[in-house]
């Protein structure tokens, strides 16, 4: 019997390497627990049908030497991943039916060093939503709580970590899609640098915006994962060269605390007292705690909210029923297109499609999405310079606990505030991660949210496992 609860990538790699198990009793194991979890949690659409051929090429690596330490490692892959010959639907009616036709660029990187992928798992639809609950796939529930969501966009991922389904898992992040759902189950989630990762071959949301990064049980996993995707990518022209990227400074073990942004209006108390908590961990581990101002961004979430349904529009007008994804008959052209569109998105698509093609349609293009642009601009500068001053800046990961379903779905404006401090890292295009920092009186857990400067991912991991030591 293999303890998967304390099973970490480099325990797995040891006992793989010592025959102690299988890459097969290793799948199996986990295969058994999606068996008896997944009916109710929901975490997975589908379980690929492949996993056999996986592990005899993670095994014959092990039998050859060409093994790494990713080999046999069994993953779970969001819904919006081309893994060529599999469905990838982005958990909408629109792509249901959609087999990739190659590889992303992660999907092939992982396969190169011998990694297992069990299944696609479940999202919100198109990526666009907080809690998982616009799935055509139907709700993915938190395995802390299953009243309460797993955050979204990347719930089933996250949530097929947290039930012990997968050892690590990808996700994407637009706006907190990793960090928030990693923050509502009690695990790590890192959003990289934008450029760091790849994004060629995933299904896009809002192109300025997304980013591929891990989940893990603990913050050397996630580092570990990270590892194995960082590499520069000619397929995606957003992809930053190894060498062209920033030369690390050495650490201050100093971190900013944004005060002002502290204290607007629908944060928790009790995450607040857990951030105030947290930072006199990070003092005891070595740290200096200062106080930094960032009048800007507080304005981050606006314009996460005209940039991204801008981008929503002019991605997702691909699928028009003619080119991509469902089709429905009808007499005349325009008919097929609002009849596919119509069936084939769900209601929040639908709004933040409507919201973007009015942001840039003609008398409103200056005055909200250029406008947006210039105050993104503004944003990323004032970071660059806040982090002359400190290695990092911390926030609570979310302004809201885990919340029950149905509590937030018919109010979208409170939904989109669950991205409240999650969205700069997007807006300024770093690195981001979010680390649990204990549970309250209901065993819902905390988690603490960490900013550092473009491809500085390697102060974030640096902090986190000293923070962890702490907790």
């Amino acid at each position: 019997m293999i303890d998967l609860r304390t099973l970490t990538i480099k325990k797995a790699h040891e006992h793989l390497k010592n025959g102690d198990f299988s890459v097969t009793d290793l799948v199996n194991e986990y295969l058994k627990v999606i068996k008896e979890k997944n009916n109710e949690i929901n975490a997975y659409v589908e379980v690929y049908s492949d996993i056999s051929e996986q592990v005899k090429i993670a095994e014959d690596m092990f039998k050859n030497g060409t093994a790494t330490l990713m080999t046999g490692i069994p993953v779970a892959l969001k819904d919006n991943m081309l893994f060529e010959g599999h469905i990838a639907s982005a958990s909408s009616h629109m792509l249901e039916n959609y087999k990739a036709t190659y590889d992303s660029s992660i999907v092939k990187q992982l396969k190169d060093q011998g990694v297992v992928f069990l299944g696609r798992t479940n999202m919100d639809e198109f990526a666009m939503g907080s809690s998982t609950e616009t799935s055509a796939y139907g709700n993915t529930k938190n395995p802390l709580d299953t009243s309460r969501v797993p955050g979204g966009s990347s719930g089933g991922a996250v949530a097929s970590l947290a039930m012990d389904g997968a050892l690590v898992s990808l996700g994407s992040d637009t706006g907190g899609s990793i960090r928030q759902p990693a923050a509502f189950c009690g695990l790590v989630g890192l959003k990289p640098t934008y450029g760091a990762v790849s994004r060629f071959g995933i299904i896009s949301m809002g192109s300025s915006l997304d980013q591929v990064g891990p989940f893990g049980k603990n913050v050397e996993d996630a580092e570990i994962l990270f590892n194995a995707i960082n590499a520069y990518d000619e397929k995606d022209s957003t992809s930053v060269k190894k060498e062209e990227r920033i030369a690390p400074l050495p650490l201050k073990k100093k971190i900013g605390v944004p005060r002002s942004f502290l204290s607007g209006d629908g944060i928790d108390k009790e995450i607040l007292k857990n951030f105030e908590e947290s930072c006199q961990k990070l003092e005891k581990a070595g740290y200096q705690i200062v106080d930094i101002s960032l009048p800007l961004i507080k304005y981050s979430l606006a314009v996460y909210y005209i940039i991204c349904p801008a981008e929503v529009s002019s991605n997702l007008a691909r699928y028009d029923g003619i080119r991509y994804g469902l089709h429905a008959e009808a007499d005349k052209l325009y008919e097929v297109y609002t009849k596919s569109r119509g069936k084939g998105f769900g209601k929040e698509v639908r709004r933040r499609i409507l919201l973007g093609t009015y942001i840039l349609s003609y008398g409103y293009y200056d005055a909200y999405y250029n406008t947006a642009i210039k105050v993104r601009n503004a944003i990323k500068e004032e970071l660059k310079n806040a982090f002359l001053d400190v290695d990092a800046i911390i926030t609570p990961t979310s302004p809201l606990m885990p919340f029950k379903f149905g509590e937030k779905l018919e109010d979208p404006i409170s939904m989109y505030l669950a991205d409240l401090f999650s969205v700069p890292a997007n807006i300024a295009d770093i690195p981001a991660i979010s680390i649990p920092s204990g549970k309250n009186n209901e065993g819902l857990p905390f988690s603490l949210h960490i900013m550092a400067p473009l491809f500085r991912e390697d102060i974030l991991f640096a902090i986190g496992k000293d923070f962890e030591k702490q907790v």
